[in-house]
């Protein structure tokens, strides 16, 4: 499915502030301050408080590259030193004994064949050590199919083959890999490879399981569900488990000629406006006929991927929503904190407080640490401060009288209960980053350029975007520590091109510009990595007619210099991004090069617009894991 951003969900009818309608003067002031002024307001409290420790205490600091140009080369750009390896590309075998089937260039892959191979379109990644910086697990998303790709005739006949193949490109990929004579590689056959699809049976646990609402007739219990699909962001937990966020999940459902109230919130819709056509062979998809089962959707789940015979858990006390990440922050009291944002239109930003503190013994030992804690979402005050608003039954006007009957409902009616609490509505709020030594959490507001035409939605005298087709970074640091519920924040940077005309489109970057922030990490000496998904049909044209591909900069969060350092293929997003603990050896996923600005792309024409990564011999595009060094075997960044 293309990301055509005029498609996107928005379905938040709720009289609630959005985030333009609390930015006041002043705060617009300090907006265009730029980073810079950051250091020196609100955040100055932090400064030279906490360094890297551990193996990287002495590390460079700062970022020490020669930035790339932009580029529209249908080619992975790195700077200069730096050399840039594809692994694991989408059909090549995760490594499973015994089934490792190859790809096949002309998309005759078999479901069976798919079930045992890497998935479609990359998207969150982790690595998880075994042998330190010299091998270990990645872990990643497949986040949904081009089914003109996929198929050798794409749409053109449908069949429950075709249903059951496009479900195995879906989900999450766990391969091992090894650095040997200076290359990685992976590891086939692997004891851990696996692959888990939207077939793969999993457990419900926390407040919903076992709800009324969770029930269907394949599930009379309402706490077993089959799989995971449209994985976006992903989070790595410090007991050893990987969460996968289920995100733009309601576009797999046909929905009733009239959705009730409750599915019009979720932007379940008349009919299959997006054409997956899951409900023809596979009638769970059917919404009108199982309307239980899109609530069984939109949740985080975790997985252990040390333990391949482990069941995913669904972890409905995390909230539902349109997952992009899970980002885990520790208290001083060893509570886990979870940063969550929602990408969809005038969404919310959510985090979870576990009750219980992480206990030593990894994955076994904290495996009902999610089943426990508080689930909040944030109001954005226009004097520069917040509150964090808890989702809890009984607490304000989250009662039977306002149609929730218990902490389930509260939880699986998420974005109901956000609007009755008053939080902000924001532009797209999407990955999330936490600098655990600096205290301080970053989110990206990838764009919003839709206001409604009764204004209530739109902007006042104080918002410093009018038309946010750019897309901005927002950043606070919480009162007291991570499970606080008061916190200060500002706006790390607003993207753009200083080169056009329209103000609102100018941004405030002090260094390389880029559009549509999206993926966010900070590694372990602080710099902010940030990747951008700039839709295919909006790229050369209007406020991004400058920007060339999507890319991936790094930026220095002391200084506020942002620096642009690789740049994708033709029509792709660049999209995860993980390290060895060393971090001498980046991996960053490419989504969906050669991404058609229609629905999909055309099956007769499969390298129209990028041959990545095989090249003109190649069949079709590929998503792939990208491998990037320094020649000199350095820390990456410096």
């Amino acid at each position: 499915m293309s990301k055509d951003f005029s498609t996107m969900e928005d379905s938040n009818r709720s009289s609630n502030l959005n985030i333009h309608e609390v930015s006041d003067p002043a705060r617009r002031l300090f907006v265009k301050g730029g980073v810079a002024a950051a250091a020196s307001g609100l955040f100055a409290g932090l400064a030279g408080c906490a360094t890297a420790s551990g193996p990287l205490a002495n590390a460079p600091k700062g970022i020490g590259f020669k930035s790339i140009a932009i580029s529209t080369a249908d080619s992975i750009v790195v700077p200069e030193g730096y050399v840039a390896q594809v692994i694991a590309p989408w059909g090549n075998p995760v490594g499973l004994s015994g089934e490792m089937p190859k790809f096949k260039p002309d998309g005759t892959n078999t479901a069976a064949e798919q079930e045992a191979q890497m998935g479609m379109h990359h998207d969150g990644i982790h690595y998880f050590a075994i042998n330190g910086s010299q091998s270990g697990l990645l872990v990643m998303n497949h986040e949904y199919t081009d089914d003109g790709l996929l198929h050798a005739d794409g749409m053109k006949t449908w069949s429950a083959e075709k249903v059951r193949k496009a479900q195995a490109a879906h989900g999450v990929a766990v391969i091992e890999v090894e650095l040997k004579d200076n290359q990685w590689q992976v590891v086939q056959p692997s004891p851990w490879a696996r692959r888990i699809t939207a077939r793969t049976p999993m457990t419900v646990t926390g407040p919903a399981a076992g709800h009324a609402m969770m029930k269907t007739a394949a599930d009379t219990s309402g706490r077993t569900v089959l799989g995971t699909f449209n994985n976006c962001g992903s989070g790595i937990t410090p007991w050893g488990t990987y969460l996968t966020c289920e995100e733009n999940f309601i576009n797999y459902f046909k929905g009733p000629d009239t959705p009730n109230a409750h599915e019009a919130r979720w932007g379940l819709r008349k009919g299959d406006p997006a054409g997956y056509r899951w409900h023809e062979h596979d009638e769970r998809f059917d919404a009108s006929r199982h309307p239980n089962e899109p609530n069984r959707h939109g949740w985080v789940v975790e997985i252990d991927p040390m333990n391949p015979s482990s069941t995913p858990m669904k972890r409905t006390a995390l909230g539902r929503a349109a997952h992009e990440g899970a980002t885990v922050a520790v208290t001083r009291d060893q509570r886990a904190v979870i940063y969550m944002g929602e990408d969809s239109r005038f969404e919310y930003i959510y985090k979870f407080v576990s009750r219980d503190a992480i206990k030593p013994g990894g994955a076994r030992a904290n495996a009902e640490l999610l089943i426990h804690g508080t689930l909040y979402v944030a109001r954005f005050e226009a004097n520069g401060q917040g509150q964090w608003l808890p989702l809890v039954h009984g607490q304000g006007p989250l009662t039977a009288a306002n149609g929730f009957a218990d902490q389930g409902e509260v939880l699986i009616k998420s974005r109901q209960a956000s609007d009755l609490l008053g939080a902000t509505k924001m532009d797209r709020p999407e990955w999330t980053a936490v600098d655990q030594a600096r205290g301080e959490v970053y989110c990206t507001l990838t764009n919003n350029s839709s206001r409604t035409a009764d204004g209530k939605n739109g902007v006042d005298g104080a918002n410093p975007r009018a038309n946010n087709t750019q897309g901005n970074i927002i950043r606070w640091r919480e009162q007291g520590d991570f499970h606080g519920e008061r916190f200060v924040w500002n706006h790390f940077v607003m993207a753009g091109d200083p080169s056009l005309a329209r103000a609102d489109a100018k941004g405030n970057i002090k260094g390389d510009m880029f559009s549509c922030p999206d993926g966010l990490w900070v590694d372990g000496r602080g710099v902010l990595w940030i990747q951008t998904d700039m839709s295919t049909s909006a790229m050369g044209k209007g406020d991004l007619v400058n920007m060339g591909h999507n890319v991936m900069l790094a930026a220095d969060t002391q200084t506020g210099e942002i620096r642009r350092f690789l740049s994708g293929p033709a029509g792709c997003e660049v999209t995860g991004v993980t390290s060895t603990p060393d971090l001498k050896t980046l991996f960053v996923n490419i989504q969906h090069p050669g991404e058609s600005p229609s629905e999909r792309s055309d099956p007769t024409k499969p390298k129209a617009i990028s041959t990545w990564p095989d090249g003109p011999t190649g069949g079709r595009p590929r998503s792939a894991t990208v491998v990037i060094r320094r020649k000199d075997g350095g820390i990456v960044g410096t």
